[in-house]
């Protein structure tokens, strides 16, 4: 799952010129967009564990966190994302790829927030799990961007996979013949999650 997953837990990131230099006792992300994902320190993963700068799009494909997903995710982003151009939308990555180690310091932070386990896996997914940390899943930033996707993204093979997260997105390449399959309320209901 998806950074907010905990990108969409925590949403947006750093900005790429500072989080080389932020400690973990300093690094925090902006309070997201998304009411389930406040603001947390980070640690010092950053950028190269797969946190995204604030801003990031699918088009930055030098950011480790959009340049390590997987290459047909990435190729019907970007078509979408070019298509979406044509009526005023932009997508905002606010979580990609992960590396493990960032997907499990995300999971901690969601265990200390829910207060469980079980409560936490409503939102983030384990490092072993993670469609973020196999780069099957890219968490889209604002609402316009969602919004278009919901509508437009099956064409793509870009579908919703959580009823609780309309930010994460993953290829579904039979959608575009068949539509989306139908969501899961949360990540605890995944049966990917239950290996």
């Amino acid at each position: 799952m998806g950074v907010a997953a905990v990108g969409a837990l925590l949403g947006n990131q750093l900005p790429a010129s500072s989080s080389s230099t932020l400690t973990a006792s300093t690094a925090t992300v902006p309070r997201s967009a998304h009411p389930a994902h406040p603001a947390e320190p980070r640690g010092a993963l950053g950028e190269a564990g797969g946190a995204v700068p604030e801003g990031t799009t699918v088009f930055d494909g030098w950011i480790p966190g959009v340049a390590n997903l997987d290459p047909a995710l990435l190729g019907a982003l970007r078509q979408a994302a070019t298509d979406a151009a044509v009526d005023g939308v932009e997508f905002f990555v606010d979580s990609g790829w992960r590396s493990p180690a960032y997907q499990e310091q995300l999971l901690r932070q969601a265990i200390r927030k829910y207060g469980s386990e079980k409560d936490a896996a409503r939102w983030v997914a384990t490092p072993t799990t993670s469609a973020h940390v196999s780069g099957d899943a890219v968490d889209i930033g604002r609402s316009d961007a969602t919004r278009w996707l919901s509508e437009h993204g099956s064409l793509y093979g870009l579908c919703q996979i959580y009823g609780n997260e309309p930010w994460h997105y993953e290829l579904r390449p039979e959608a575009v013949d068949h539509g989306c399959p139908s969501i899961y309320a949360d990540p605890a209901h995944d049966p990917r999650s239950w290996q």
